[in-house]
């Protein structure tokens, strides 16, 4: 008993006009992907403007002040402050191992083990 037909009994209109006719449907599809694209900028652009808008808000007067209370940087003062701090207040503790772990963790099983391995 033979498999079913690749091709129907009685193609449609519509089945045999996209078969002799690829392009007819795949262009518009292509034609509105790139039109979308080229549409959806100007509301890309405009929401960047406006964030753009609100991060410029601050006035030069603003700015001027707070150009002023900005404290100077000294490199040597800041490398004073980080020596003294300490890095040596600590002890190293060791951790209790849970039940039933051998002292140098678990051996390796077989499964672990390469197949070509030598014992």
């Amino acid at each position: 008993m033979p498999t079913f037909q690749s091709n129907p009994v009685k193609p449609s209109k519509l089945a045999r006009t996209v078969k002799k006719y690829p392009l007819l449907f795949g262009a518009p599809f292509c034609l509105i992907i790139v039109c979308a694209s080229f549409g959806m900028q100007a509301f890309t652009q405009t929401r960047y403007d406006l964030q753009d808008r609100k991060i410029k808000q601050i006035s030069d007067e603003q700015a001027l002040g707070l150009a002023r209370a900005k404290k100077k940087i000294d490199i040597r003062e800041e490398y004073f402050k980080l020596s003294a701090v300490s890095d040596h207040d600590w002890e190293q503790k060791r951790i209790a191992r849970p039940p039933g772990l051998p002292e140098w963790g678990v051996p390796p099983t077989e499964s672990t083990v390469p197949k070509n391995a030598k014992s």
